[in-house]
């Protein structure tokens, strides 16, 4: 399995009126579309007593903010964890698979058992407990909020950590999306270890050196 942190540990209003007592989970992944890293995933189970301000969708939010979110969600949080699926298991797996299976482990891991689970998306992976997807659910439900910031601030770090790793390659700015900085040294520099050898601009690049 790949790597999990969790902790032990505001129902703020939404339009989800429908979900039953007990302790809801909001579930959300980043990094679908990059062509290098894992996909990560959070789930999180916030606490009705310790209100949190600000939460709203991971990309509408400064890095300044996201950081200082990431933080008081963890404080505050009943129960978080994020996981992942690595690029091994996204070639074989393909993106949506391996994205659903970055899920199932966040929910796994969650300290607190969560008796529903509201998932951002049209669909919910396998979870042990009832599940609703929601569209465009990281902008609309707290739970889903909160989620998105643990996913995207870990995933960013992870791509932060590369770029002290690979310099040439951009990472810092990009975050491993096909830009044309990353297109432009992926062609230049060929691909490493952490691309994702299933997606088409790393494929054709190992296809070309493999014929070098």
């Amino acid at each position: 399995m790949r790597w999990q942190s969790c902790w032990r540990h505001p129902l703020q209003n939404t339009e989800f009126d429908f979900r039953p007592q007990g302790h809801t989970a909001g579930v959300d992944e980043v990094g679908r579309g990059p062509l290098i890293g894992d996909v990560v995933a959070a789930a999180v189970i916030l606490d009705p007593l310790q209100p949190i301000q600000g939460l709203a969708d991971s990309k509408a939010l400064s890095e300044k903010k996201r950081e200082r979110l990431y933080l008081e969600i963890k404080q505050k949080a009943l129960a978080w964890c994020v996981a992942s699926a690595s690029p091994s298991e996204i070639d074989e797996l393909n993106i949506l698979h391996a994205s659903m299976l970055a899920m199932q482990r966040a929910v796994a891991g969650l300290s607190v058992v969560p008796d529903y689970a509201l998932v951002d998306g049209n669909r919910c992976p396998a979870l042990p407990c009832p599940s609703e997807p929601v569209v465009k659910g990281d902008a609309r439900v707290a739970e889903i909020s909160a989620a998105s910031i643990l996913a995207k601030v870990d995933r960013d770090r992870q791509m932060l950590a590369l770029h002290e790793r690979y310099p040439d390659y951009g990472f810092d700015r990009h975050k491993g999306y096909p830009t044309p900085q990353h297109l432009e040294a992926l062609e230049r520099l060929g691909a490493l270890p952490e691309h994702r050898r299933s997606f088409r601009p790393v494929r054709i690049r190992l296809e070309q050196s493999s014929h070098v």
